[in-house]
């Protein structure tokens, strides 16, 4: 699917989404379990949000057991990818962006190269 300024600032005026989006281009690559600790969501609402991205060709998902890793689409257009980033940089020390990122940072038994449960 070719990613449109439509679906982009759709996706993006989601909540959910865009706070996971920040967080993914923060950290690089993070595990559904780390975005429900760092978000306080249950685990159905973000794997409903992410597949959103991933349809809209957003971010990509690979697996590595039972557990799915998430990261921004590695063929993100450069205008996505250059909104994404801005954002990020206009966002990252307000709440809940900033709160979001602690909590993460302060997670127990965060992923290395196994998920947590």
């Amino acid at each position: 699917m070719q990613l449109t300024p439509d679906s982009l600032f759709r996706a993006l005026a989601d909540p959910t989404r865009l706070r996971s989006l920040v967080l993914l281009q923060r950290e690089g690559e993070l595990c559904v379990c780390e975005l429900t600790h760092a978000l306080d969501i249950i685990q159905p609402k973000i794997s409903r949000h992410l597949a959103i991205l991933r349809e809209d060709g957003i971010v990509s998902g690979r697996r590595a057991g039972h557990w799915v890793y998430y990261r921004l689409h590695p063929e993100l257009p450069d205008w996505a990818q250059t909104v994404i980033e801005a954002t990020t940089a206009g966002v990252r020390d307000v709440a809940p962006y900033a709160d979001d990122h602690a909590v993460l940072a302060d997670m127990p038994n965060r992923p290395g190269t196994r998920c947590c449960a």
